[in-house]
């Protein structure tokens, strides 16, 4: 057993997120297991890239209310105790709506040469004014 008393929040990098963005490793990629799991959170309006995963994604809802939009134009509002699964090579986002904070637990199986994202561009200002209109 290994017991980790804690672990420090780090800000998002920039070139990944929109906003402000805070998270907590709470298990990286080490051999044999590839599973990466981190605590992410988001303040009102912070969002991540669009983004795909090689193994796919799942997002555990712990705080708040946000948005999950797929490139098909697809959104869903999601809460805390809410999970959303999305699967490999689906380009997604996901953040905080304009008015509340929003924290998720993300875990990704890592493709062996890390965590197997890939961030293509921002989501733009208008992409997520429509998301925000369009969220249900």
């Amino acid at each position: 057993m290994e017991h980790v008393a804690e672990t420090p929040t780090v800000q998002a990098p920039a070139e990944r997120f929109t906003g402000d963005v805070h998270l907590n490793m709470i298990e990286p990629s080490s051999e044999p297991s590839r599973l990466v799991t981190a605590l992410v959170r988001f303040t009102p309006g912070a969002r991540t890239n669009w983004h795909y995963h090689a193994q796919g994604q799942v997002l555990y809802i712990t705080d708040g209310v946000g948005l999950v939009g797929t490139c098909d134009g697809s959104v869903v509002r999601v809460s805390a105790g809410e999970t959303v699964r999305c699967p490999a090579g689906e380009e997604h986002w996901h953040g905080a709506t304009d008015t509340n904070l929003m924290a998720h637990i993300a875990l990704v199986v890592g493709d062996g040469n890390g965590d197997g994202t890939t961030w293509p561009e921002p989501v733009t200002d208008q992409q997520y004014a429509e998301a925000l209109a369009s969220r249900h």
